[in-house]
């Protein structure tokens, strides 16, 4: 099977054929990850509840926490109104980036010029 017609018609794909996915963190509101996905991740994503990607180191497609068991067990799935965004809503299991932080952006706020 692959993804719905009326699904992939909205999407705008970069020149790989990649739409970049936001995880977030359904009850807090807090943000996980940045991933990407092509339409064979979307449909897995929508049709097995586990959020999946497109690695584009390894250029195949993970089920994230299938190697780390830090899953993320997938809520709600949403486009932005350009259709250039996916929003993924999951429940975290464990950390979500790739160092085992609960956030990829766990990193540090950058500095803001004073204004």
């Amino acid at each position: 099977m692959s993804l719905d017609a009326t699904i992939a018609a909205r999407l705008k794909r970069n020149p790989d054929g990649l739409v970049p996915a936001i995880a977030q963190q359904y009850d807090t509101g807090e943000v996980l990850m940045l991933a990407w996905m092509n339409d064979e991740a979307l449909h897995r994503t929508l049709t097995t509840g586990r959020a999946t990607y497109w690695s584009r180191s390894r250029a195949q497609l993970w089920v994230k926490g299938a190697t780390s068991g830090h899953a993320q067990l997938v809520k709600s799935v949403a486009l932005d109104c350009d259709g250039d965004t996916i929003l993924v809503k999951v429940d975290q299991v464990d950390g979500a980036c790739h160092t085992g932080d609960r956030t990829c952006f766990d990193a540090g706020p950058l500095e803001l010029a004073p204004s």
